[in-house]
């Protein structure tokens, strides 16, 4: 199952769900990150962050949903977005027609630099807890309006 997550800059939610999914799905999901106005660079403290938890940095980077869109690119069967200008913009049109959701999250990008740990702490935990309840769940198994209707619930776990 291919996962593509979205947010505005692809910089802090999107990379920790795209590596949370990745590291828990154990192959069971491939993840994928994307942004409608990519930054260009990875948030310094998502870096750290991830680093100090163990996992590979080396593919992570900001990118635009545009390389998701084309024909060449892999098929998604979810979208999740994960911040509220994402949720709220004209998505492109996805092939393949994927499940959407939104799983909203204060951006850990907008504390200060002082607040930055405690920032993305808190949303490492929350995106951390969704990510789990998915893969608690046959999610290769369900039907599109199965695996929506769970998508939406799990977006609601604080």
């Amino acid at each position: 199952m291919n996962i593509l997550v979205l947010c505005t800059g692809n910089s802090a939610r999107s990379i920790l769900l795209e590596a949370l999914l990745n590291r828990l799905g154990n192959g069971r999901v491939t993840a994928f990150s994307a942004g409608s106005q990519p930054a260009g660079a990875v948030h310094p403290q998502s870096l750290k962050l991830l680093g100090e938890k163990g996992y590979d940095l080396s593919g992570l980077r900001s990118k635009s949903w545009d390389e998701f869109a084309g024909p060449d690119a892999p098929k998604m069967d979810a979208v999740i977005t994960v911040c509220a200008s994402a949720a709220g913009e004209t998505c492109p049109i996805w092939p393949g027609v994927p499940v959407r959701a939104h799983w909203g999250v204060d951006d850990p990008a907008a504390a200060q630099e002082p607040e930055w740990q405690d920032a993305f702490d808190r949303a490492y935990g929350i995106l951390e807890r969704r990510a789990q309840a998915l893969l608690d769940l046959p999610v290769e198994d369900m039907e599109a309006g199965e695996l929506k209707l769970h998508l939406d619930r799990i977006g609601e776990v604080p």
